[in-house]
């Protein structure tokens, strides 16, 4: 075992995801690895939320998803990568950004990128036979990508990946996302380059992460979304169908079943304070940002 992963925390881990034995490193395992995570583990900031953000030591992560959280991209993806690394592939950490702005090709680091190799897939598949794996993203990619030049299709969804100016690293863009675009350098980065960016979008008061309670899962079809209290079910080519949580009940019920987040870490007092936000006026600019992604085709 090669990351700093316990055994004993590798099996809670992958019970979590549903994968009783993942088998050597293959290209298929991976895929069906990333289905998985992104399936079963809830890009959510509930935390954030109640004022006490989780830090980001990949263990004490993988530990929270093993006991049924969820958590952002550096939580997410910082600890599928130790899973992996246990499993016994290659991954390599990258500093991304991620943004509004499809022209955009800055890297400001408020988001972790992965990039993985299979032992023995021979190079055959762009980058040295790497793949752009992201768990992280929320409404990102349901299986990974080859990392190359390309453009590709998943359950309707559209993306594509080009290089960086003078290939310093790739663009990911999201076609039709409320955050389409997001750029990663293709040097390698540690945790510690994240740490500064973690504080202020888990503690600014101009944060995403801070103004608007939000929850997402992918699946082969589309993703669940809930933000405040409107749930949104969003499909590729459709409208999506929305309904507002009307009580506290159908709130935590919908973050059980339909989000898979467990809530035993919640108390009364918890419970009051997440069902106070989720009802608080709706993010001026989420609200705008929402209503331009479903004018997308």
């Amino acid at each position: 075992m090669t990351s700093g992963l316990s055994p004993e925390l590798v099996g809670a881990y992958l019970r979590r995801l549903g994968i009783d034995e993942p088998g050597p490193p293959s290209v298929a395992a991976l895929f069906a690895l990333q289905r998985a995570h992104v399936g079963r583990v809830p890009y959510e900031n509930l935390d954030i939320q109640l004022g006490r953000p989780p830090g980001i030591d990949p263990e004490g992560s993988a530990r929270r998803l093993a006991a049924g959280r969820g958590g952002y991209c550096f939580h997410l993806n910082g600890a599928f990568a130790l899973l992996l690394e246990a499993l016994g592939y290659e991954v390599t950490r990258h500093v991304g950004g991620v943004y509004d702005d499809r022209a955009s090709r800055k890297v400001s680091g408020n988001h972790l990128a992965l990039s993985v190799r299979v032992p023995g897939d021979g190079g055959t598949n762009g980058d040295a036979g790497a793949y752009f794996v992201d768990t992280g993203l929320g409404d990102g990619p349901y299986e990974p990508l080859p990392l190359r030049e390309g453009h590709w299709l998943q359950g309707g969804f559209a993306y594509t990946l080009t290089p960086l100016k003078n290939r310093t690293g790739w663009s990911f863009d999201n076609v039709g996302g409320p955050f389409p675009v997001m750029n990663f350098r293709s040097a390698p980065a540690t945790m510690a380059d994240f740490a500064a960016e973690h504080v202020r979008l888990t503690t600014a008061a101009d944060s995403g992460f801070v103004r608007t309670l939000a929850v997402l899962r992918r699946d082969a079809t589309g993703m669940d979304v809930l933000r405040g209290r409107t749930l949104s079910r969003v499909e590729a080519h459709t409208d999506p169908v929305k309904r507002e949580l009307a009580t506290p009940g159908e709130f935590f019920e919908v973050l059980a079943e339909v989000f898979g987040r467990e809530l035993d870490d919640l108390d009364a007092a918890d419970r009051a304070a997440l069902w106070t936000r989720a009802t608080a006026p709706a993010d001026p600019k989420e609200k705008a940002q929402e209503k331009e992604k479903e004018k997308q085709p």
